[in-house]
Parts: C-alpha cells; sequence; structure tokens
C-alpha cells in the first residue's frame, strides 16, 4: 500500500509538471514566465494607476513642450522592426517632476517614467533616446514578469496549476509592487536591454551608442547622492560601457555629430522646464 501511494505521488506530480509545462510560457530565450502577454499588459496597466493615484511621491509633469517631446521619442523607437509588441502594450511616457533624482523606470506592459533630474542631466537628444530604448526594452523583453517567476520559483507553479489559490498571480504582484521591486533590474537585464536599445536605435536618427555619454556621467558621479536610486535599480558597471564599445566597432558606426545628436533641439527643451 504504501508503496502504491508512493507510485501514486510520483505519477501525480509527473502530470503537474506536465500541466506546468502546457500552461507557462517560454520566451525567445528560453527563460520561464508563469505570465501571458496580457499578464504584463494588466500588471502594467494597474501599476501606472497606482503611480498615478500618488501624486505627493510621483509628481506629474504633462506641460508641452517636454511631455510631447518624450513621448514623440517613445513613438519613433517603437518603430523599430524588431519591436515585438508595439500594438499591445502601451508605451506611455510620463514625466516625475523631481530634480532631485536621476532615473527612469518602465513597468511591465510598456508604461516608462522619467525623472526631470534624468532629463537636465543628459547633454543631448540622443543620450535620452538611448536611455528610452532601454527602458522600453525591459517592457519588451519581459523582464519583470520573468523575473517574479524566477523569484518565486516551482513551488508557486505548482499552487497556480493545481488551482488552489487562482489569485496567485495577482497576489505576488500585489506584492512586488510595494516599493516599487519591478523597478529593481538583475546585472544581466541591464546587458540585455542596453543591447536592445543599441539595435532599436540602429537605422533611426539618433546614434546607436549614446547609452554610453549616459555611462560616462555615472561614472563621473558615482559617489553622489543624487545617484544612489539609479545605481540601486539599474546596477553599473564598465562592462555595460565596454558592451555598447563593441558594438559599435563590429557595427562600424562611425563618431557622432550634431546631426545625430541633437545637443542643441535638447537643450532648448530643458530650457522650458521648471
Amino acid at each position: 500500500m504504501q508503496m502504491f501511494k508512493k507510485l501514486k505521488s510520483k505519477l501525480i506530480y509527473i502530470y503537474l509538471i506536465s500541466v506546468i509545462s502546457a500552461s507557462v510560457s517560454c520566451s525567445d530565450d528560453g527563460s520561464l514566465n508563469i505570465y501571458s502577454v496580457q499578464d504584463d499588459k494588466n500588471l502594467g496597466e494597474q501599476l501606472d494607476q497606482e503611480i498615478k493615484s500618488k501624486p505627493d511621491e510621483y509628481p506629474p509633469y504633462y506641460q508641452n513642450p517636454a511631455a510631447n517631446y518624450v513621448q514623440d521619442i517613445v513613438n519613433n523607437i517603437i518603430q523599430s522592426s524588431i519591436i515585438k509588441y508595439r500594438t499591445i502594450f502601451a508605451f506611455k511616457t510620463m514625466i516625475i517632476y523631481n530634480d532631485s533624482i536621476v532615473n527612469a523606470f518602465a513597468t511591465p506592459g510598456g508604461y516608462i517614467y522619467v525623472y526631470t533630474g534624468l532629463m537636465k542631466f543628459l547633454d543631448n537628444e540622443a543620450t535620452l533616446a538611448g536611455v528610452l530604448a532601454h527602458e522600453i526594452a525591459h517592457s519588451e523583453r519581459r523582464h519583470a514578469t520573468k523575473r517574479m517567476t524566477k523569484a518565486y520559483g516551482l513551488s508557486v507553479l505548482l499552487s497556480i496549476a493545481i488551482g488552489n489559490n487562482p489569485r496567485t498571480v495577482e497576489q505576488i504582484a500585489s506584492n512586488l509592487f510595494s516599493g516599487l521591486y519591478l523597478m529593481y533590474n538583475s546585472r544581466e537585464d541591464e546587458y540585455e536591454a542596453d543591447e536592445y536599445s543599441f539595435k532599436y536605435l540602429q537605422g533611426s536618427k539618433w546614434y546607436p551608442g549614446a547609452i554610453k555619454f549616459f555611462f560616462d556621467k555615472i561614472k563621473q558621479n558615482e559617489q553622489s547622492n543624487f545617484l544612489t536610486l539609479l545605481l540601486r535599480s539599474h546596477p553599473w558597471s564598465q562592462d555595460r560601457w565596454d558592451k555598447i564599445d563593441a558594438m559599435l566597432k563590429a557595427n562600424n558606426i562611425p563618431p557622432p555629430t550634431e546631426n545625430n545628436l541633437f545637443t542643441d533641439r535638447y537643450k532648448n527643451i530643458i530650457m522650458t522646464l521648471p
């Protein structure tokens, strides 16, 4: 009888694993994700509502021309032929009026938030485009929900497969939203977002390696307190600069000029910020 129970348990376990395999989405890089693309979209909408419900913490800046300017850059970037979710994800931007924070972040589903502190920290439009493309990549590559899947592991997958708690996914998301956990990227996610930032800007009007200039400024100000949140949510290393430089050389990209940096135009926009 005991042997029969063990065999039965093993068969149930094998069955559950097969259910999980059938229900969990597999990304094009082979990584598992318990969330569907629609889940990413829904989670992003929920988090966007949460952020907008806290104007004291995330004061919105909707005034033109800066607000339209940032959205127009994103609208151009997502025309890249390798963007997969252009018609599914929102790809909406919001400027957060806080000069003391140098940062930008993205949620699942393509909601992108940019602090005025970051905009004033940068020197040209191409660098802002590189940073925005990096954030687009976090959404496009579904980094947040992949990270959530990895963090909760097999026990949660089994719980979802068994159906004991049909709200498990929503509860996980709710827990991780507290403190904007979704902003905190792994070094591997950062490497991939840098790579796709470069790819998205190839063939665009912007210098594709301009995010290097952002890295230069981070390196120059690495000990500054105003970069604390940025460095916590976007791990920095010299390797990131080196990888972008290697891609520029491998693709024979010539040095940048004003024609693909748009420094003067950027300065004019920054002057409109309070």
